[in-house]
């Protein structure tokens, strides 16, 4: 082991700087090694960017679709409440004629029984 001096000298203080920098030396090696793995990750994040950009494209290629796809179907839909629409119009007028069909039965049936009252009070007086 090395004798402990009491005092700096020149020497001793150009020793000590060289070791501060031999250990900064190593540290800036380091450091090189640290800055190639974060290239090598942001290489891979690219990589990763570009294919999120073809999941992208591929989503909105599928929002399309999906629009166009709507789009049919609600014309579908418009046409088949139309033909609805018709076909209950036309039950309407059905039970329309019906209904009426029906108050003229009835007033018959209440004139034909007032007939019949009338002329049976009419024959028992």
């Amino acid at each position: 082991m090395e004798a402990v001096r009491d005092s700096w000298t020149d020497e001793r203080l150009d020793d000590g700087f060289r070791r501060v920098d031999e250990r900064f030396d190593e540290v800036d090696r380091r450091f090189e090694q640290v800055d190639k793995r974060f290239e090598q990750v942001d290489r891979r994040f690219e990589q990763v960017d570009k294919r999120f950009e073809q999941v992208d494209r591929r989503f909105e290629q599928v929002d399309k679709r999906f629009d166009r796809l709507e789009d049919r179907m609600g014309a579908q839909f418009n046409r088949v409440n139309d033909r609805l629409d018709a076909e209950l119009g036309a039950i309407n007028v059905r039970l329309d004629g019906v209904q009426q069909a029906i108050m003229r039965l009835m007033a018959v049936i209440v004139a034909a029984t007032l007939a019949g009252i009338i002329s049976y009070v009419a024959t028992h007086l």
